[in-house]
């Protein structure tokens, strides 16, 4: 078999694995550090397949597919499958958790970090993978998982998509091929969430429940990680649990109570995703080094909502509009103070009240001013940026880290 892989990632690295084991005559060709202009006119046909890197977009080839598509057409078990702008890695842990919870053999594979092909040889049809889907992986996609959930979807990723509508288009796709005998769980507070479901010919779940039994909210209180926003991610994992097993919710969280208690009560969450990382003088410190635009952290400063918050904010200068973040910090009832870093810094400050802020050259000083003014009036010491890290660090994960480091460094 004779195959390219269009870049060298973890997926490539793991395709190119799984052909060479399978495969003992292949001959993979890999390709890295191109433009999509030096390719788009290649002449790819002299290759059984040609893989697509997450990040590439789709070049319309009759010889083309993507760990994904070839992951779909060879899983011999059923698929859910989860989409969101935020939160799609929280509620697929989440499902995870849960199904493990019950003696199910489940997979958590795809933007979480695991490329799909490398659980493919282990599954059964006892088997249930949950599956993390980004707008890449959707992409070109012409096939649905079984069950799919759309969280909240805004825009992202328009350095790569073609337009909003683009990006919206290849959400779409994780209902948009179901059938009837197939489910869609969606957030019904979002219009684009609502336009992405209606395409699916299956059945159509809507979340947050309008009226949830008693049951259900004694169970998400039990959730270990804050926020509003992670309640809704629970609800619908358990709404993909309970259309999996085929089993109505009620009934689901009835006979399972104490084993969901448990899964949610021990549930630590995503790093950097509003992570706790300890308590010093009575105050809590939080990295959410994973917000990397304003509404992840207006969902942060929400979900400590009856906290007093110190934030620390501020990152990479993409020349976005800094309006909508400005308003989102500087307008948070439970803010005490906010510490500004990185380039976005100044544009951040400019025309806000100065007993509002204070600005820092590094993370190094941020954390400790943070921590000077949150023990005199806090609870709460929270790291989310709402920007790109790679102003000051190699990506969202070092800056995590290091907050990380600092924090538990202090005395």
């Amino acid at each position: 078999m004779n195959i390219l892989l269009l870049g060298y990632g973890k997926e490539g690295k793991s395709t190119e694995s799984y052909f060479k084991s399978h495969f003992a005559n292949s001959k993979i060709d890999i390709l890295t550090n191109f433009t999509l202009e030096e390719i788009q006119n290649k002449d790819f046909s002299s290759y059984d397949l040609v893989f697509r890197s997450p990040s590439v977009p789709p070049l319309h080839l009759a010889n083309e597919t993507s760990v994904t598509k070839y992951f779909f057409d060879h899983c011999p078990c059923p698929i859910i499958g989860v989409t969101a702008t935020k939160g799609k890695g929280t509620m697929c842990s989440l499902i995870h958790a849960l199904l493990l919870s019950l003696g199910i053999d489940s997979r958590l594979v795809g933007n979480i970090g695991i490329p799909s092909i490398d659980v493919l040889d282990d599954l059964t049809s006892n088997s249930v993978v949950v599956y993390e889907m980004s707008s890449f992986q959707l992409w070109d996609l012409e096939k649905s998982p079984h069950i799919a959930i759309i969280g909240r979807l805004e825009a992202d990723h328009l350095n790569v998509h073609y337009s909003f509508e683009d990006y919206l288009n290849a959400k779409s796709h994780i209902a948009a091929y179901q059938n009837a005998d197939d489910t869609v769980i969606y957030f019904k507070n979002n219009e684009h969430s609502i336009a992405a479901a209606e395409k699916s010919a299956g059945t159509k779940i809507p979340y947050p429940l309008e009226n949830p039994p008693e049951k259900l909210i004694d169970l998400l209180s039990k959730l270990a990680i804050p926020g509003d926003h992670n309640k809704e991610n629970a609800e619908a994992a358990l709404l993909a649990v309970s259309a999996y097993l085929k089993t109505p919710l009620e009934n689901l969280i009835k006979e399972n109570f104490s084993t969901f208690r448990k899964a949610f009560e021990n549930f630590k969450g995503l790093p950097h995703h509003i992570e706790f990382v300890r308590e010093l003088n009575n105050v809590k410190y939080y990295d959410d080094s994973f917000s990397a635009s304003y509404p992840s952290l207006d969902v942060a400063l929400k979900a400590f909502a009856d906290k007093k918050v110190v934030l620390i904010a501020g990152g990479k200068d993409r020349g976005l509009d800094l309006k909508p973040m400005k308003d989102t910090i500087f307008g948070a009832n439970n803010l005490v103070k906010v510490i500004l870093i990185g380039e976005t810094k100044s544009k951040l400050a400019k025309n806000e009240n100065p007993e509002k802020y204070i600005t820092a050259d590094t993370l190094d000083e941020a954390v400790n001013l943070a921590r000077t003014v949150a023990e005199s009036n806090g609870d709460i010491v929270l790291l989310s940026p709402g920007a790109a890290s790679f102003d000051m660090f190699k990506d969202f994960y070092d800056r995590g880290e290091k907050f990380q480091t600092l924090v538990k460094e202090l005395k």
